[in-house]
C-alpha cells in the first residue's frame, strides 16, 4: 500500500508551536488556551503573524490555517462563547455585519464565483475549536473541483495562504482607514453583490 502525500508547508508552523495550553493548565489536565481570543488580543502588531485580516471591539477576521479551499476565512466574535445565541444583540449584529462585508470582500477580490458559509456548533458537528463560535466563508470557483479528493481523498489547496492573504489585506484595510480598526464597526460595503 503507497502513502499519498501532499505538501502543506505552512502546517509546519502549527507542528511547531506550543501547546497552547491555558496559564498555570499543566498537559495531563486537557485544559487549552482560545486562539481565537488570544490572538486579536495580542494586538495589531501580531496580526500578521496570526493572519488577522481585519478587528474590531465585537469581531475580527482571520485567514484558517487549515482551509477547505484557497481563501478560507473565518469571521469570529470577540466574546468567547460556544452558544451564538449566547452573544448580546449588539455583538451579534455586528459579527454578522461583519461576515457580510467578508463575503463581499473574498468574493470581489479573489474573483470567486460563490462561497459556502457555514458554522459548525459543536464538536459533533465537525467543530475544529468548539469553545468559540465562529463562522466560516469558503470561496469557490468554477471548476475548482475535480478527482483528486473523490480518487485520492486529498483536497489540493490552489494558492498559498500568505499569497492570498497579502491579496486580501489592502481590502480588509479599506474597512479601517476612517478611524481605528479597534473602535469602528465596518462600514456597509460597496460591492458588486450588494451584500
Amino acid at each position: 500500500m503507497s502513502i499519498d502525500r501532499l505538501w502543506a508547508p505552512w502546517r509546519m508552523a502549527y507542528i511547531l508551536s506550543n501547546s497552547g495550553s491555558a496559564p498555570g493548565a499543566s498537559p495531563s489536565d486537557g485544559a487549552q488556551e482560545c486562539i481565537f481570543c488570544r490572538f486579536p488580543a495580542e494586538g495589531p502588531a501580531a496580526y500578521e503573524t496570526h493572519q488577522i485580516l481585519h478587528c474590531t471591539q465585537q469581531a475580527f477576521v482571520i485567514m484558517n490555517r487549515f482551509p477547505y479551499n484557497s481563501g478560507h476565512i473565518m469571521v469570529v466574535p470577540r466574546r468567547h462563547t460556544a452558544d451564538l445565541m449566547q452573544l448580546p444583540d449588539d455583538e451579534y449584529r455586528a459579527t454578522c455585519e461583519l461576515l457580510r462585508v467578508s463575503v463581499d470582500i473574498v468574493t470581489r477580490e479573489l474573483r470567486a464565483h460563490g462561497c459556502n458559509l457555514g458554522m459548525n456548533l459543536g464538536r459533533v458537528a465537525g467543530a475544529g475549536i468548539d469553545q468559540h463560535a465562529h463562522f466560516h466563508v469558503v470561496p469557490r470557483w468554477n471548476g475548482d473541483t475535480n478527482f483528486m479528493p473523490v480518487v485520492g481523498d486529498v483536497k489540493v489547496i490552489s494558492e498559498h495562504m500568505q499569497a492570498t492573504f497579502d491579496k486580501l489585506r489592502p481590502a480588509f484595510a479599506q474597512l479601517s482607514s476612517a478611524s481605528s480598526p479597534m473602535t469602528q464597526t465596518p462600514p456597509a460595503p460597496r460591492g458588486p453583490h450588494g451584500f
